[in-house]
């Protein structure tokens, strides 16, 4: 049927200097800052398994995966520093976001500066209309016609290709991982992004490109035996995502007469969850939706992984956590 669809031709781009950002470079932390005050029983264990996955890497091909899946708050939160030098040190191995996070990377990386208010520009209908992020979509296509992933495809656009234009790329997730050689995945349903108002943006580009990123964390999930998979903040992409990887690893493994059973995983969220994660919640129970909890903390350990939950404000956890994992390792 010859729907009518709406002419993106028409729509107003504006530059990153008209917009008011809500926060700016004064809001990440710095690695020597005094951290915020923190305490959680389940903190040690858990970086006591991170500590063990980087001693088990004892051959890339076989080495336990250390896996970081967040949502884009955690970049708000302003705890980059943390997650790169955990990159730098080896104890993560992979990181995955959803598709609002590489927009908070990039534009720390560019102008020092992100996010705006929603409440304020979708009123005049600017929300999200910026020039400089909408140069996303510039480095997805091209990234797509290398075959390359979402994640990498704007972490070399940082890094390579155009660092005079990000002169704060220090702090960019996307940068490291491309300076790392460490897989940075983006996982994104169409519509959800800023990005995808835009004319510049491509579908095609935008599936092949987040559909190659998941291929490449199921490639991760597939080593995930003795490893770890740390999700922080995202109760949907991490949860999903990782639940399909997972699947398709177990169905190869289980071929090769292998199993994917016994490794660690962690969700750390701001949702209050009973001490007992390890069975879900009834169905009668609002939080059985909440994925996080039945997917990651429940059915996918239930034949002999460990589970930890971790409640609290992402801007104290992660630096609770990447300061035992330091504690523990003697660095």
């Amino acid at each position: 049927m010859p729907f009518p669809a709406f002419d993106r031709s028409r729509l107003k781009i504006q530059p990153l200097a008209e917009r008011t950002h809500d926060l700016d470079l004064s809001v990440i932390l710095a690695l020597d800052a005094e951290p915020p005050a923190f305490e959680h029983a389940s903190i040690e264990p858990v970086a006591a398994r991170l500590v063990a996955a980087r001693a088990g890497n004892t051959a890339p091909a076989s080495a336990p995966a250390a896996i970081l899946m967040m949502g884009a708050h955690v970049i708000r939160a302003g705890v980059q520093r943390y997650i790169i030098d955990l990159m730098e040190r080896g104890f993560i191995t992979h990181v995955a976001m959803n598709g609002a996070g590489p927009i908070h990377d990039w534009e720390f990386a560019q102008i020092g500066a992100t996010t705006e208010s929603v409440a304020r520009y979708v009123r005049t209908g600017e929300f999200g209309l910026w020039r400089e992020t909408g140069a996303m979509n510039d480095a997805i296509r091209a990234g797509a016609e290398r075959g390359w992933g979402m994640g990498e495809s704007l972490g070399h656009a940082i890094a390579i290709e155009r660092p005079a234009d990000f002169p704060h790329r220090d702090v960019s997730i996307l940068a490291a991982g491309v300076r790392l050689g460490i897989p940075v995945t983006v996982h994104v349903g169409i519509g959800y992004d800023i990005i995808h108002e835009h004319p510049n943006a491509d579908g095609a580009a935008l599936g092949a490109t987040s559909y190659r990123d998941f291929l490449v964390f199921a490639g991760g999930v597939a080593r995930l035996e003795r490893g770890v998979l740390l999700n922080f903040g995202s109760a949907v992409m991490g949860p999903e995502v990782y639940l399909k990887a997972l699947a398709m690893a177990r169905n190869v493994a289980h071929q090769d007469g292998h199993a994917i059973a016994h490794f660690t995983t962690a969700v750390f969220d701001l949702m209050p969850l009973p001490d007992e994660t390890r069975r879900e919640a009834p169905r009668s129970n609002p939080q059985y939706y909440f994925r996080p909890w039945k997917t990651i903390l429940a059915r996918t350990v239930a034949d002999g992984g460990a589970s930890f939950y971790v409640q609290g404000d992402h801007r104290a956890t992660l630096p609770a956590l990447y300061h035992a994992v330091r504690k523990i390792a003697g660095e």
